[in-house]
């Protein structure tokens, strides 16, 4: 699967830099560009971005104040013309400094630590040894951390292509998956209502032939799924 990147830089001239080193290597695909932290935000409420290569001094927020608003970052990339805040960058675990001008082979190093610690993760268990039945919580992972979440507090789960966003009461977490394959892993009282969406049956506010409601948010219920759910709602 390709790393999908978001450009965040608000000089139009390193946005073209960038773009043009990303797509020198075949595993990466630009997703968007935005030239100030509040497009970039808007965007990753709709987008799954895997990794960000992100200016840190820009109009509004610095770089580093927008990565500290985000409650789950994806992977970030810094790349800059200031040397004072690299000791502030490592402390957010960031995956590279690179200041500009950015050279390829640079930018390519950091690309490397980016899939270096990709591998390293994919190959970390999951903690297990406790019962799994009754089981009351996932593990789900969201960019580079493994958050546990209770299952009562997932309301509905959307699907985004080769990614799936977990609505929570709270919060909200994006993950690698398909959603046909998260599905297997949840219990009886979700059900699957639409190709792109499965529900959590005890959220359920109110419901038709053609839609669910949850919590202010209305799901829509799938042709080939409409059967199966109003025999498992009645």
């Amino acid at each position: 699967m390709t790393t999908k990147c978001l450009i965040v830089d608000d000089e139009p001239l390193a946005i073209e830099l960038i773009r043009r080193h990303i797509q020198q290597v075949k595993k990466l695909e630009i997703v968007a560009t935005c030239q100030n932290p509040m497009d970039a935000f808007a965007l990753l409420q709709k987008e799954a971005i895997d990794l960000i290569f992100l200016d840190i001094q820009m109009p509004m927020l610095t770089g580093v104040e927008f990565l500290k608003s985000l409650p789950h970052p994806p992977a970030v990339i810094f790349t800059t013309a200031y040397r004072d805040y690299a000791i502030e960058a490592y402390e957010l675990n960031v995956i590279d400094y690179l200041l500009k001008p950015i050279a390829f082979q640079r930018f390519f190093k950091a690309i490397n630590k980016y899939f270096d610690q990709i591998k390293v993760e994919n190959q970390t268990p999951i903690p297990s040894g406790l019962p799994e039945r009754p089981r009351d919580f996932i593990y789900i992972k969201d960019s580079r951390r493994t958050f546990r979440v209770q299952l009562e507090d997932i309301r509905y789960i959307e699907s985004l292509r080769d990614y799936i966003k977990i609505h929570l009461t709270s919060d909200q977490l994006v993950t690698k998956e398909k959603i046909s394959d998260f599905a297997q892993k949840l219990p009886p009282n979700f059900l699957r209502v639409h190709r792109s969406f499965i529900v959590n049956l005890n959220h359920i506010k109110a419901f038709t032939a053609n839609n669910i409601e949850i919590h202010q948010i209305v799901v829509p219920i799938g042709i080939r799924y409409r059967q199966k759910v109003q025999e498992r709602l009645r």
